[in-house]
């Protein structure tokens, strides 16, 4: 258990969270249901799909709520020091997953936290190479993602499709003794979101799909994990073949700027 336990809030706002997680929970088994139901899909999505809770800028509170009264266990953050912050007032057995944007300067800062589930946003050889460097190789393999820019906006991050995919998987794989190459992350844009609600299918979705048969040919692997969808997009996400989804808003109601968080 943690060193400084977390207050639970008041009764009002457990009831709220409870019913949230409760509520996206039942659309996440749902989505993962009609999937299973296609029988030519049955085999690439086998079980409900993983529910990161994204907790960023909400207090350590809400999270305790959900893990002592729901018994959740995954929950995501975006921010490194909010991250070590909260991993040393929380339970040890929360399984965290860092999903921000990753700097080459706090990769060793996020590599000790011991109950680090995932990093599921690395794009770089330099990244990967640092938080192996820094992962006690006494500690369980730290399992990692590879974001990859689906949509090919500036404005995110990521590898690019194809080779660039390929060569940063082939060297976590062969170079990275003390990491676990889980799978695949992409941030769908908004309009490709909307698109795929009415109906369509979500090309950048569609495009991590493709990557992931690519990375697993060019390695000689199989059963690689897709990271894909959110809190407007998961079920389409899980639809497409998602095994990971990242849902802060509709459990956690809207968030503040950061600047008024801290």
């Amino acid at each position: 258990m943690a060193s400084h336990p977390v207050a639970v809030a008041d009764p009002d706002r457990s009831k709220v969270l409870l019913q949230a997680l409760s509520s996206v929970s039942s659309r996440v088994a749902a989505a993962s249901a009609a999937v299973v139901a296609l029988d030519d899909q049955s085999k690439s999505n086998p079980r409900p799909p993983r529910l990161v809770a994204v907790s960023k800028v909400k207090p350590a509170s809400d999270i305790q709520i959900l893990y002592e009264h729901a018994g959740h266990r995954h929950f995501g953050e975006n921010y490194v020091q909010e991250l070590v912050d909260k991993a040393g007032q929380l339970p040890q057995d929360i399984q965290w997953h860092f999903i921000g944007s990753l700097q080459s300067n706090k990769c060793a800062t996020l590599a000790a936290i011991p109950n680090l589930f995932a990093v599921e946003t690395v794009d770089a050889v330099k990244k990967a190479r640092k938080l192996n460097d820094a992962r006690n190789e006494d500690w369980q393999k730290l399992n990692v993602f590879i974001q990859v820019n689906t949509s090919g906006e500036h404005s995110k991050s990521g590898l690019a499709p194809g080779q660039d995919t390929v060569d940063v998987a082939r060297y976590i794989v062969n170079e990275c003794g003390r990491l676990n190459l889980l799978g695949l992350m992409t941030i769908g844009s908004i309009a490709r979101s909307n698109a795929a609600a009415d109906g369509e299918q979500n090309e950048d979705f569609t495009t991590l799909v493709k990557t992931k048969y690519l990375v697993e040919s060019e390695l000689g692997m199989n059963g690689l994990e897709l990271s894909m969808g959110m809190s407007q997009d998961f079920e389409d996400a899980i639809k497409q073949g998602s095994t990971n989804v990242r849902v802060g808003s509709e459990i956690f109601g809207a968030r503040p700027p950061r600047k008024t968080a801290d």
